[in-house]
């Protein structure tokens, strides 16, 4: 989701990718609310497609596919449709040395990229994977390598943190957060296991 505009435009995101418009768990289900209307709300939300959202491979496989592609609009229903309500998304970045970090809702992901993506061709994959499990939620370290082209050199490799959560009939990313590599700071080999 390596989007960091404090360098360069195409650097605003998922992943990490939290957004703030479109579908999903509603911030009242992270409540202690009415469990009856946030149910409501959630139905309220844009319909996943299920092949996207069955499991953890098809909910990261349709994150990193709905942002790429060729200069153009990306679907960001789709791209809504993967999300809670709530969802973050946040980019790490250094200037002056200094850490520095933003936050991001999905309709700030969606207002920022999509004016990248308008103008740029911009291809996300996935390279690696570690996950960490408990109950019904999933802490996923997902190594990404960043293009211009499906199959060019890449431009950029990183580690997006996405948090998952299921909820009995589904997946929902409830967080993204991105940090690249520098000139000091490689990926660790256990998170290159190309699948």
């Amino acid at each position: 989701m390596k989007l960091d505009f404090s360098r360069s435009p195409a650097r605003a995101t998922l992943l990490v990718v939290v957004m703030a418009a479109g579908t999903g768990i509603t911030s009242a289900q992270t409540s202690d609310s009415n469990p009856s209307s946030a149910s409501q709300s959630a139905a309220a939300q844009t319909t996943a497609n299920p092949r996207d959202v069955h499991s953890i491979d098809s909910i990261l496989l349709a994150l990193y596919d709905v942002i790429s592609g060729p200069p153009g609009p990306r679907n960001w229903d789709r791209f809504r449709s993967l999300l809670v309500e709530k969802a973050t998304l946040a980019t790490v970045h250094r200037k002056d040395q200094k850490i520095k970090y933003e936050v991001l809702s999905p309709d700030d992901y969606v207002r920022l990229a999509g004016a990248y993506f308008a103008k740029n061709s911009f291809y996300e994959k996935e390279i690696g994977r570690h996950v960490d499990s408990f109950g019904n939620i999933r802490q996923v370290f997902s190594a990404y390598a960043s293009r211009h082209s499906p199959d060019g050199k890449p431009f950029e490799r990183g580690i997006n943190s996405i948090q998952l959560l299921n909820d009995g009939t589904r997946w929902w990313v409830l967080s993204i957060l991105w940090d690249s590599e520098g000139s000091h700071r490689k990926l660790p080999g256990k998170y290159l296991n190309h699948l």
